[in-house]
């Protein structure tokens, strides 16, 4: 990223014009020799937070009553949103600052860390520039909009010691998943070779004009890295994520959630699928772009996950329940959602769900807050690092790009490339507005 000769007040105080007028970010150069101080075990962990609606908004009511965390400030293009924070914060006594955009709130130096739950499409810019500032971060999911982004985020994590968590609580704030997946890795329901992750349809909504932003929302910051186009009530503040510009629709949204779990029960953290088929339906009039009906087959070479979205493909792989990940084995299978999980020992067979000493047993995070708070301390990967965030995410990408493709691809989990197929390669990551690019 690089400035482009403006003065951090002057970018920080203008307003940008609309389309085709690019905003300044902040150099690589000022942040690369940021602190990077470490907090001590009894010391409350500052933190900002970039995003304050939905999930944002969550995080940060969470973290105001936290005894170990205390917020700093919030960054939001939306003023209402950064007014209905600040308003929150004053009831728990706690005064915080706001901004417009994040980059000033990343020059301060109490900041320990930063919380991202923006639109996907500023996750890798916002997390990337508070790596670079010296932050710890918890990045929402999906971690990234494309697969080249997720790989420049694990690589700036590296590169700058940083702890980076992405935020799939499944795997720690509620135990049944930690219990299915040690099922399957302790071989008690035999050989796992299938997972399925269920889930139902995209919504979709008729023709809505485009019209001028809402009084205080600065829409072109809003954008940032995404093409120019006019406001619409159907983007902000909840239904980015059924446009390609921002996210990547309930398989995204939803997906990274079921896939990741379907990766920690398999074992495949550190991998992605080698081949990966995929067929679908899209709706015949939806100003969404995103399909009604999605199959998704990827194959490891020895284990396929599959997704399988929409009305009926919902209800056919849990009597009652209508999204959740599904193992296979040879002796019975597991069913795990954030209701509970569900074990189904095939006629015959009996399934001992008790561990013992000599069992492989995963990581058991205290939380996934705590966990984050805990690692920022000792300097050591969380229960979702980046790499493995990375890997849940690019599982969903790989669904899209395949879809909108129309054909099967062959995937090189290793160099995160499409041998032979120049088609796929292009999509790997996306051209970003100017001035802003990884």
């Amino acid at each position: 990223m690089k400035t482009r000769g403006i003065s951090r007040r002057r970018f920080l105080g203008r307003t940008a014009a609309a389309a085709g007028a690019g905003l300044t970010i902040l150099t690589r150069s000022n942040w690369a020799s940021a602190a990077t101080r470490k907090v001590s075990a009894n010391e409350r962990i500052v933190t900002g937070h970039i995003g304050i609606g939905g999930m944002g908004r969550s995080h940060f009511d969470r973290l105001l009553n936290y005894s170990e965390a205390h917020i700093a400030a919030v960054a939001d293009p939306d003023a209402k949103m950064r007014d209905a924070a600040k308003a929150k914060a004053a009831e728990f006594k706690v005064s915080i600052d706001t901004y417009n955009d994040f980059h000033e709130m990343l020059e301060r130096k109490d900041i320990d860390a930063i919380f991202v739950a923006t639109p996907d499409h500023w996750h890798a810019l916002a997390a990337i520039a508070a790596m670079q500032a010296g932050k710890d971060v918890y990045c929402e999911k999906p971690l990234t909009l494309t697969i080249a982004e997720g790989r420049k985020m694990v690589e700036t994590a590296r590169r700058y010691d940083r702890v980076v968590q992405m935020g799939t609580q499944q795997r720690s704030d509620q135990k049944q998943f930690l219990h299915a997946c040690e099922l399957v890795r302790n071989g008690r329901i035999g050989e796992v070779k299938r997972a399925v992750c269920f889930f139902g349809p995209n919504p979709r909504v008729d023709y809505t004009p485009n019209e001028d932003p809402p009084p205080g929302l600065d829409w072109n910051l809003y954008l940032g890295p995404a093409p120019w186009r006019p406001f619409n009530k159907q983007i902000h503040p909840y239904n980015f994520r059924y446009w390609r510009d921002y996210s990547g629709g309930l398989l995204t949204d939803w997906g990274v959630h079921l896939f990741d779990i379907a990766q920690w029960g398999l074992g495949k953290d550190d991998t992605s699928a080698r081949r990966i088929e995929a067929e679908g339906e899209m709706y015949e009039d939806n100003m969404y772009e995103f399909p009604r009906r999605l199959r998704i087959r990827y194959d490891y070479g020895d284990a396929v996950i599959e997704w399988q979205q929409g009305d009926e493909e919902s209800k056919s792989f849990e009597e009652g329940e209508g999204y959740g990940t599904k193992f296979y084995g040879t002796d019975g299978e597991v069913f795990v959602n954030r209701s509970y999980c569900k074990v189904h020992p095939k006629p015959g067979k009996t399934i001992n769900e008790q561990f013992g000493a000599n069992d492989t047993r995963l990581y058991d995070a205290p939380g996934h807050h705590q966990d984050f708070f805990n690692c920022m301390r000792e300097r050591r990967k969380p229960i979702c690092d980046v790499e493995t965030g990375h890997r849940a995410t690019c599982i969903s990408h790989l669904g899209n790009i395949v879809f909108r493709l129309g054909h099967p691809v062959e995937y090189d989990p290793v160099k995160e490339t499409f041998p032979g197929d120049l088609a796929a390669s292009r999509m790997v990551e996306k051209p970003m507005r100017a001035p802003w690019h990884l």
